[in-house]
């Protein structure tokens, strides 16, 4: 498959495992450095990485200054003008989760996203975001075609943490696709700037990983108007 990541975090560091690096130059950096967003072209900003994945971040401004969600519609609206999505299977927009101001729900708002899937854990605030963030989605549900797909507990071992993600999948309308155990390898694949799948093969968590990719793929097409507790 093609795929490709639009890191959507002003934080820039959705792609650096993939790519090996510390971290993706961003469009709006690239864009600040060129002049303008219009001096820059695709192979600029679209790097390649580990299995010929794509890779983008659209970055954010310095902090403190001007509004983060800017850069992720700059950077969608550059992608869209300069054919990124052409011959594309999957896009992944990664997204910060807890500020669902509007830049950041812009591939929410604007349908290029198809399914939402939110990770969090068991712990209060986590799912106080997953619960806020299906408010958002909700918002849009109805006049788009966004669905939240499920959500992904990324385990945090706090007390009856997978009760929790259940309870509240169940709350949603939705189901919890994964849950995906702590494991100290992740660490130690991040310290080698690779991802599992990469640096540990064969490891009990890239087949969880790889079970997650199926599951997400089998669930195509399968998402839900989600329904938040208020």
């Amino acid at each position: 498959s093609e795929i490709l990541i639009v890191g959507c975090d002003p934080k820039a560091d959705s792609t650096r495992l993939i790519l090996h690096a510390k971290a993706q130059d961003t469009i709006l950096s690239l864009a600040a450095s060129a002049g303008s967003v219009e001096d820059l072209e695709l192979e600029d900003v679209m790097k390649v990485g580990y299995k010929d994945i794509r890779c983008v971040e659209s970055g954010g401004p310095e902090p403190g200054v001007g509004c983060a969600g800017r850069g992720v519609i700059t950077s969608i609206n550059f992608l869209e003008e300069n054919g990124a999505y052409e011959n594309i299977d999957y896009v992944s927009y990664d997204v910060l989760g807890d500020v669902v101001c509007g830049g950041f729900a812009m591939p929410i708002r604007e349908n290029k996203a198809q399914e939402i899937y939110i990770v969090m854990s068991g712990e209060m605030m986590a799912m106080y975001a997953a619960n806020n963030i299906s408010k958002g989605i909700l918002k849009y549900a109805n006049s788009g075609g966004v669905r939240l797909g499920g959500l992904i507990c990324n385990e945090r071992q706090t007390d009856k943490e997978l009760e929790l993600a259940e309870a509240l999948a169940k709350k949603l309308g939705t189901q919890l696709i994964y849950f995906v155990p702590r494991d100290n390898v992740v660490q130690h694949a991040e310290l080698r700037r690779m991802t599992v799948l990469e640096y540990a093969p064969e490891s009990q968590q890239a087949d969880h990983y790889r079970n997650l990719a199926t599951k997400v793929h089998n669930n195509g097409g399968k998402g839900i108007i989600p329904t938040p507790i208020s």
